[in-house]
């Protein structure tokens, strides 16, 4: 089969969720009004709350949500064969994430700007959404240390990304202060700052960087996680026109520019999907290796419950009109679909590419496959440099520098986030010192590193183990968000509405639930105990927010008759 149809097909189906579906939506469910005051303009402080382009936000919000999740995920869910994982990636962008991410999106600029868990407490409960806000903080938490190992991973393995991903940030704070201090031209500054951005790459390919193998008992993947933390500590108190925003604007433009150059080149060179589109042992009845294990391995790229946390966190105080809801919520759900569409065709038709390019049977994919992120790098690299005549290690740093600057800039804003969150317990339970930036910040930093440390530790088990959880957990969260949603709409009296996101909510909490819930027997009888508790934790609070919810939901129609 050819790689050149999966791309039509699910480019024309992010097209229409756009520019149908999406605006369907905006128009008679969520009444999105530019006449409405914004969080970024009511409550301007410079720091925060800042109004920005819609262009710049759509930059920052699409690559903070983006990560490396998007490539991982179905990096490992193509190993059951690519129809499933492009069934999931394109009907769950367009259907659950795009509605997820918008509708949260809406929900807190029409309350001040607020988290998605303090918008709960609003229409839920007090009590119900403090217990919201734990699930929150345990997404961010696995978000943080395991992207924080995976960039680490990428950066001893690909040394040759270490130049390009770390003059990113100079990039970026000189692009800050041309935007903001300076008014200098969006356009112009954003030419100057990709060219030198591109232009690291062959320097970086030249002079490759590698750290010592051992300083004061660390290896040199260690001394990648030590680093990453402390900068990203530092990142997530600086005002975010500074650094962020500006940083995740830059590489949202890179990743545009890396797809159309993927897409590009498979349209070219049209390679051939080696890969099963299912494998024999589901065809022949086996559908527990799928089911819902699939719904739980690819989130992001499909649906996030992260989405909502920084759409409701970092994005809602940045919205400059109401109508630029829609652009950056449901625009942003589509560019990380359109990056989870790119690896799974870089995974199953560039991977063989790569084997043939080695003298190997293309028919011998099955078991030359290995589930996991690098074959973004060498698959897209291998499509990338048969089309372009780039050489293999140019094309495939290209895509790994994609992978870790999304990851670092989804750090950056989950380290941010979970400051926000320390520092709204510490005004809830009245405790002081956790209101301060730093104070709040040194904790999320130490949590985060802590828990990253303790995944390579032991052979890495806890690293591996930690990726279904976050998905099953993130998909619980995304859930939770859509039912905070699906009760303001009710209460809204838009019942019929409410069936945007109650359709997605249903099919993703009982995939989700179902998924944690194998996960709790499978870390129990590994003496996991760590992810155990996690586990247990998060289904309890999921009972609880999902009977208050629907006592809620019922008070409201018993009312509204």
């Amino acid at each position: 089969m050819s790689a050149s149809i999966l791309l039509i097909v699910g480019v024309a189906m992010f097209v229409f969720g756009y520019f149908v579906y999406s605006r369907f939506v905006a128009k008679y469910i969520l009444k999105l009004d530019d006449k409405n005051i914004t969080p970024a303009h009511e409550f301007r402080d410079e720091i925060d709350y800042v109004p920005a382009s819609k262009f710049v936000l759509w930059g920052h919000h699409f690559t903070a949500v983006a990560g490396a999740a998007p490539i991982v995920g179905p990096a490992i869910a193509v190993q059951w064969g690519w129809l499933p994982a492009f069934l999931w990636v394109v009907l769950g962008t367009v259907f659950f994430a795009g509605i997820h991410d918008m509708s949260a999106l809406w929900a807190s600029v029409k309350n001040q700007g607020k988290s998605i868990g303090n918008v709960c407490q609003k229409v839920i409960g007090t009590k119900i959404g403090q217990l919201f806000m734990v699930v929150i903080f345990l997404v961010l938490l696995m978000v943080n240390a395991a992207f924080g190992v995976i960039i680490a991973k990428e950066s001893v393995e690909y040394p040759t990304t270490i130049i390009p991903a770390w003059g990113a940030i100079l990039i970026a704070l000189l692009m800050g202060q041309a935007i903001y201090r300076f008014k200098m031209n969006l356009a112009l500054v954003t030419i100057v700052a990709v060219v030198l951005l591109y232009i690291l790459v062959p320097i970086g390919v030249a002079y490759p960087v590698n750290l010592p193998e051992n300083i004061a008992g660390l290896d040199s993947l260690r001394q990648w996680v030590v680093i990453l933390f402390i900068y990203a500590g530092i990142a997530s108190i600086l005002p975010v026109w500074m650094l962020l925003q500006p940083r995740d604007y830059v590489n949202g433009v890179q990743l545009v520019i890396g797809l159309f150059l993927l897409y590009g080149s498979i349209v070219i060179i049209n390679p051939t999907v080696l890969a099963p589109d299912i494998i024999p042992a589901i065809k022949a009845g086996d559908y527990s290796l799928i089911i819902p294990v699939l719904f739980i391995t690819i989130a992001c790229g499909a649906i996030s419950g992260f989405h909502g946390i920084v759409a409701s966190g970092t994005t809602s105080k940045q919205i400059n009109k109401e109508g630029d809801v829609r652009f950056v919520g449901y625009l942003g759900a589509v560019g990380e679909g359109s990056l989870a569409l790119g690896t799974i065709i870089a995974c199953v038709a560039g991977v063989g590419l790569l084997s043939m390019n080695a003298g190997l049977n293309p028919e011998t994919w099955t078991s030359l496959f290995k589930p996991g992120a690098g074959n973004f790098a060498s698959g897209g690299g291998a499509i990338v440099a048969n089309a372009t005549g780039l050489s293999f290690e140019a094309a495939s740093t290209l895509f790994s520098l994609m992978l870790i600057l999304f990851a670092a800039t989804t750090m950056d804003a989950g380290i941010r986030l979970q400051r926000y969150i320390i520092q709204e317990w510490g005004e809830i339970y009245k405790i002081p010192f956790l209101r301060k930036n730093v104070i709040a910040t040194i904790l999320a930093v130490g949590i985060s590193f802590i828990m990253a440390m303790n995944g390579i530790g032991e052979g890495g088990k806890n690293e591996v183990a930690i990726w279904p959880l976050f998905g099953a957990t993130n998909q619980i969260l995304a859930s939770l968000t859509l039912l905070t949603i699906a009760v303001i709409l009710i209460k809204n009296k838009k019942i019929g509405g409410s069936l945007v996101v109650l359709v997605p909510l249903v099919f993703i909490l009982i995939m989700a639930f179902w998924g944690a819930l194998i996960k709790v027997f499978e870390f129990y009888n590994q003496g996991n105990w760590l992810l155990f508790v996690i586990d247990i934790l998060v289904l309890i609070v999921t009972i609880l927010v999902v009977l208050s919810a629907l006592s809620t939901i019922s008070k409201t129609l018993s009312n509204n008759k």
